[in-house]
C-alpha cells in the first residue's frame, strides 16, 4: 500500500503539533514508521487519505462497537446540531440517557457526565476521597486511568514503597499518595493495605485489563478485591471506561457479578463523541456539589451532541439483547483462527480475550500482568503490524493495547484477517 499523503501530512502536522499527533500511541513510535491519516470511516473500515481501505480492529479505542458512522448515532448529532451545540444549561437529553444508564448497570444510583475517561477516573478518585476522608489510593501497574496526575505513578522497588512519578511534571507529594499494586495478585493487595492501614481511600481498576494487551481477571480477584475493600472501609473503583456497555449491557460488574462502589464510562457510552461519566450509590453521588462538599464541574459536561450520540448508542445495545452474544461469537472465532495460524508456524504466541477484546502475545507464557505482558517478543509483533497494515488490516499500533471487534466486522472480514496472518508468516 502506498502512503505518500498520510507521510506528507505528518510531516506538516509536525511543525505546529508536538510530534504530529494530539495522543501519543498514534505516533507510531512504538512500531516504527510513519502514522495513518484517515479520511473517513464506515462500518468495519478506514479510509485513509491514501485511499486505501483498512478492516478496522481499534475501532476509535473501543466506542465504535457498532461500527464507524452508525446511522442512529449521525443522525442524532446531525438534527441536535440544528438546534445548537452547547449551552452550558440543563437539557432534557441528559436525564434521558442517565435514566438509560442507570437502568442498564448494576449497583448505581446515580450518574454524572464528563467528557472524558480521564476526567471520569479523575472525579472518582476525588470523590471517594472526599467520602471517605482518606488520602492515599491503590492502583495496578499496567491499568491505564487516563493522564491525570495521581495516575501516572511508578513503584519503587518494594512491595509497600511509596510510588514515585513515572511522567515529569508530577509532583512528589501526589505520587507519594500513590500505592502501585500487581494486577491479579490479592496478596500484593493485601499487604498494600496493610502497611497504610486506615489510609486507603480507593482501589482503582480496569476488571479486565486492556492498556497492557487485553488480560483478564483471574477467577475470583475481583470478588477478593470487594472482600478486602469491604473490610477495610475502602471504595472499589472499576474504571469501565473500555468494558462499559462492551462486554455486557451492565458492563464487568454484570459479566462477573462484582460490584464496585464507583464506575467509570467513556467510549461507548458517547457514541464516538468525547463523553465520559462516573456513577454509584446515592450516598455516594450526593458528596458531590452542589448537593455536597465535593466540587467536580465542567461547560461542556453532558454536552448535547454527545448526548445525544451516547442516547442512540445506548438505545441500540438496550434493545438489541443478542448483540453482546454476536461480538462474543465473532472475537471466538478470529481467536481460534489466528491461533491456529500461529500454531501452524510454529510462532510463540499467546492469546488473551474478553468477550469483543482480544489480544496477541509473542510469549508462550500465560500473560496476567503486567510483567509478563512486557515478556512478549516486541520485535516481532512489530513485523506483525506492519506486514498486517500492508494487507489491509489496522490493529494498535502498540503490542500493549487491546483490539476491538465492532459488530459491523462481518466473517468474510475475519477471514481475510486470518488469512493475511497466514500470508505474514508464509516463508
Amino acid at each position: 500500500m502506498i502512503y505518500k499523503r498520510s507521510s506528507e501530512l505528518f510531516a506538516q502536522a509536525e511543525q505546529v503539533i508536538p510530534g504530529g499527533v494530539n495522543s501519543p500511541v498514534r505516533a507510531f513510535k512504538a512500531v516504527g514508521g510513519t502514522p495513518i491519516f484517515v479520511k473517513e470511516a464506515k462500518g468495519a473500515y478506514l479510509y485513509d487519505e491514501d485511499g486505501n481501505q483498512l478492516i478496522d480492529y481499534i475501532n476509535s479505542w473501543g466506542p465504535m462497537i457498532l461500527g464507524h458512522a452508525y446511522e442512529p448515532v449521525v443522525s442524532a448529532v446531525i438534527e441536535k446540531a440544528k438546534k445548537g451545540t452547547s449551552f452550558g444549561m440543563p437539557t432534557e437529553i441528559e436525564t434521558k440517557i442517565a435514566e438509560l444508564a442507570v437502568s442498564m448497570v448494576p449497583n448505581i444510583d446515580k450518574i454524572r457526565f464528563v467528557n472524558s475517561g480521564t476526567e471520569a477516573c479523575m472525579s472518582a478518585v476525588r470523590l471517594a476521597r472526599g467520602f471517605t476522608g482518606k488520602d492515599k489510593i491503590i492502583k495496578f501497574a499496567g491499568c491505564y486511568h487516563g493522564h491525570s496526575d495521581s495516575f501516572l505513578i511508578q513503584a519503587g522497588s518494594g512491595a509497600i514503597t511509596f510510588g514515585t512519578p513515572n511522567s515529569p511534571g508530577v509532583t512528589g507529594g501526589t505520587a507519594k499518595d500513590t500505592l502501585l499494586a500487581r494486577y491479579n495478585d490479592l496478596s500484593n493487595v493485601a499487604e498494600l493495605i496493610e502497611a497504610n492501614i486506615n489510609e486507603i481511600a480507593c482501589i482503582i481498576i480496569e476488571p479486565v485489563a486492556g492498556n497492557m494487551g487485553c488480560i483478564p481477571p483471574k477467577e475470583g480477584f475481583l470478588q477478593g478485591l470487594r472482600d478486602l475493600c469491604d473490610e477495610n472501609g475502602i471504595l472499589l473503583i472499576f474504571d469501565e471506561v473500555m468494558t462499559g456497555f462492551r462486554l455486557a449491557k451492565g458492563g464487568a460488574q454484570e459479566l462477573y457479578g462484582v460490584d464496585a462502589d464507583i464506575v467509570c464510562f467513556g467510549k461507548v457510552i458517547g457514541g464516538g463523541l468525547p463523553v465520559g461519566a462516573f456513577a454509584a450509590r446515592k450516598e455516594i453521588m450526593n458528596c458531590l456539589a452542589p448537593l455536597g462538599p465535593v466540587y467536580q464541574a465542567g461547560t461542556l459536561s453532558g454536552n448535547p451532541l454527545a448526548m445525544a450520540a451516547g442516547l442512540a448508542m445506548l438505545t441500540t445495545l438496550n434493545d438489541d439483547a443478542d448483540v453482546f452474544v454476536r461480538l462474543a461469537k465473532k472475537t471466538e472465532y478470529l481467536h481460534k483462527g489466528l491461533s491456529e495460524v500461529l500454531m501452524k508456524h510454529d510462532i510463540v504466541h499467546t492469546i488473551n480475550r474478553v468477550g469483543s477484546m482480544i489480544s496477541v502475545h509473542f510469549d508462550e507464557a500465560e500473560v496476567v500482568d503486567f510483567e509478563t505482558a512486557a515478556n512478549g517478543n516486541n520485535e516481532i509483533f512489530k513485523t506483525f503490524f506492519h506486514e498486517m497494515l500492508k494487507k489491509g488490516i489496522y490493529i494498535a499500533p502498540s503490542a500493549f493495547e487491546t483490539w476491538f471487534i465492532a459488530d459491523a466486522l462481518t466473517y468474510e472480514d475475519l477471514d481475510r484477517t486470518i488469512e493475511a496472518c497466514n500470508s505474514v508468516f508464509t516463508k
